[in-house]
């Protein structure tokens, strides 16, 4: 989807279109690729398509869940703590699938498309520690986020199989 293939009349439109793009531009990095090629880190870096997927999927939970919507997940960030999480979230292993973490991933966006809606962009964000920052913030956030993952999908996708272009 290009950027003018949505709506931007109003901030909210502009904000939530470019997040969805990223998000497609991610989600379009992984299709068709094999489990095992989507688990494999070709370049000098330790990341992987599922890794990266896997990442972008926790994440957008916990930024719109957790620190805007302010909702506990019990086991997750930020029970667990900084630094149990901090190089999980990009590591894979044989079960993770291409299909699992798409799965979660689209699940997650849903809810957070929900959250979105039911949200001025001015609205607090329900953590503590992040209570100066905004809806608002969060999604300018998720979008140079995801953009950045969606970037780095595309030089793994292509390392893999020369598949080009977001």
């Amino acid at each position: 989807m290009a950027p003018n293939q949505f709506s931007t009349s109003t901030e909210r439109e502009a904000l939530c279109g470019f997040l969805d793009k990223q998000r497609a531009d991610l989600l379009r990095k992984v299709e068709g690729v094999s489990d095992a090629d989507a688990r494999r880190t070709p370049t000098v870096s330790s990341l992987s398509l599922t890794g990266l997927l896997k990442h972008s999927a926790l994440w957008e939970r916990r930024w719109f869940q957790v620190v805007v919507a302010g909702r506990t997940l019990p086991g997750d960030w930020p029970e667990t703590g900084i630094q149990d999480w901090r190089d999980e979230d990009f590591r894979v292993d044989e079960r993770d699938t291409v299909k699992h973490w798409t799965t979660f991933f689209e699940e997650q966006v849903a809810v957070s498309r929900e959250i979105v809606a039911g949200l001025e962009l001015d609205a607090p964000c329900s953590r503590a520690e992040l209570a100066d920052r905004n809806l608002r913030w969060v999604l300018l956030h998720m979008i140079e986020e995801t953009a950045r993952h969606a970037g780095h999908a595309d030089i793994i996708r292509e390392s893999i199989d020369g598949s080009t272009g977001i």
